[in-house]
């Protein structure tokens, strides 16, 4: 997973609520094993709607509960796969805003007006390490989790996590070696 700090470009403008995972990807692709290849069937069935237009920029706005539905990693990956690398929305659906973290895809939680003014500006830089969204000449501040944060500006993913604890891991086997032979050992007596 690659680190993240700031993302900027182009907006684009999802302008629906609720918006769940399945009309995010649908059923019928989840099929494949890889993780890669699903941007093509991003909102598929609403893409054959007759003036679809949702550019494949950096930055993707939606409206509130975006997300909501099952617990359907494939979402994520489509919408990152398809070219979004950050996601600004008034809120998420919690297992979705999860799931973008552990790939790198960057949820960020705005107000219902700082969204508008920002798909409206359809320019912007999300900056992860200043925790600022900032578009036509103003800023607004957002709130993650410092250990969310952590994981993505290094670009850890959950393996990576657990690999920064390997000396503690280390020192606990070792402190623990022989106490799984001794159980067995006790209780064959």
């Amino acid at each position: 997973m690659d680190p993240i700090s700031v993302i900027s470009g182009p907006v684009s403008h999802l302008d629906r609520a609720d918006v769940d995972t399945d009309q995010i990807m649908p059923k019928q692709f989840l099929k494949r094993v890889e993780r890669t290849g699903f941007g093509e069937f991003l909102f598929f069935d609403w893409a054959k709607q007759p003036g679809w237009d949702l550019p494949a920029n950096p930055i993707l706005v939606a409206g509130e509960n975006f997300g909501c539905g099952s617990s359907r990693e494939h979402a994520p990956w489509g919408l990152q796969d398809y070219g979004f690398q950050a996601i600004v929305a008034p809120s998420f659906a919690d297992i979705f805003y999860s799931n973008c973290t552990k790939i790198g895809l960057l949820p960020v939680v705005l107000d219902a007006e700082d969204c508008r003014a920002l798909a409206h500006a359809g320019f912007g830089e999300v900056d992860l390490l200043e925790q600022e969204v900032r578009f036509a000449g103003r800023e607004a501040a957002f709130e993650i989790d410092h250990e969310i944060r952590h994981r993505l500006l290094n670009g850890l993913d959950d393996i990576a996590m657990t690999l920064e604890q390997s000396a503690e891991i280390d020192a606990y086997e070792s402190e623990h070696e022989d106490v799984g032979f001794t159980r067995v050992a006790t209780t064959a007596l």
